[in-house]
């Protein structure tokens, strides 16, 4: 059963010029965000900045998207947080605020063993919403292999994973192993993920560019690839942001350049440098066909 096919914008969260939360600008973007045709989108995941968020900042951001979206498109809210206790926490709020599942880290700040990892996510699992498992060996200090999540696929709620390793050659042993649905999570892997099996993609890129992000899925999916490549290649470069650590930075610069500000990342997150402004001026133009 495929639950989350399709594009999901993990979805940016923007301040205001004194950094608070901007709800008005917002509801604005998941507004526009659905009306560009993406499938899905993803609120307080790492590009919604969940980690520089208040308790109750983070509850409204949910709510925000939640009342906007209003059932259009499905919304899968981020989970990540110190402890499983909290994160349990956030998993409940999304299944009352009525989102379609959580998007789950496994547990952050220190190196778990496997069998906590498993306990981290089974006691996600008992709140009763589906779990897309989000493997980020980058970010966090535990990278869940193919073995591992063909595991983890045994908890009843863990029904697919964000695959962000940047090795594409896993797609095809998750799905070997186990039964989950396979999300793409590296924008610049996108298209390879899709031809090895992803039914769905994650995309950080994609508040900018989204309704470029699903005619590049639907071309993938049908096997078009010489349509899907001739697109490719003019948005990769603004695309391979999404592998760097910049990468919030980039699509809130390249957001102000289409037109839609969101205003800057909060600390530690610090602004981009004039040299790095200018690199995403030049991919931004390219990906734009001019």
């Amino acid at each position: 059963m495929i639950r989350f096919e399709g594009v999901y914008v993990a979805i940016v969260t923007p301040f205001t010029s004194s950094l608070e939360v901007d709800y008005a600008r917002l509801k604005q973007h998941a507004d526009w965000l659905v009306n560009q045709g993406v499938h899905g989108i993803i609120p307080t995941g790492s590009v919604g900045e969940y980690a520089a968020l208040l308790d109750d900042e983070r509850e409204k951001v949910v709510e925000a998207v939640m009342d906007t979206v209003a059932g259009r498109i499905p919304v899968v809210v981020g989970s990540a947080a110190p402890s499983t206790q909290k994160a349990v926490r956030w998993v409940t709020h999304a299944k009352q605020a009525g989102a379609a599942g959580v998007m789950a880290l496994p547990p952050i700040n220190y190196r778990p063993t496997k069998k906590e990892a498993y306990a981290h996510y089974e006691a996600l699992s008992g709140v009763g919403l589906p779990i897309i498992a989000y493997n980020n060996p980058f970010d966090t200090a535990i990278d869940m292999t193919p073995d591992f999540l063909a595991e983890l696929s045994a908890i009843d709620n863990v029904v697919a994973v964000k695959e962000f390793s940047a090795d594409v050659r896993r797609i095809y042993e998750i799905l070997e192993r186990s039964d989950l649905e396979v999300m793409a999570g590296v924008d610049d892997l996108s298209v390879e993920g899709i031809i090895a099996g992803a039914t769905g993609w994650i995309g950080g890129l994609s508040n900018v560019m989204p309704k470029e992000s699903v005619r590049l899925f639907e071309l993938s999916r049908e096997g078009k690839i010489n349509e899907a490549m001739e697109l490719y290649r003019r948005v990769l470069p603004l695309f391979r942001y999404d592998s760097t650590p910049r990468l919030v930075q980039a699509i809130k610069y390249a957001m102000g350049l289409a037109g839609m500000p969101v205003g800057e990342t909060r600390p530690p997150r610090l602004p981009l440098e004039n040299d790095e402004k200018l690199a995403v001026e030049r991919t931004f133009i390219q990906a734009q066909g001019s």
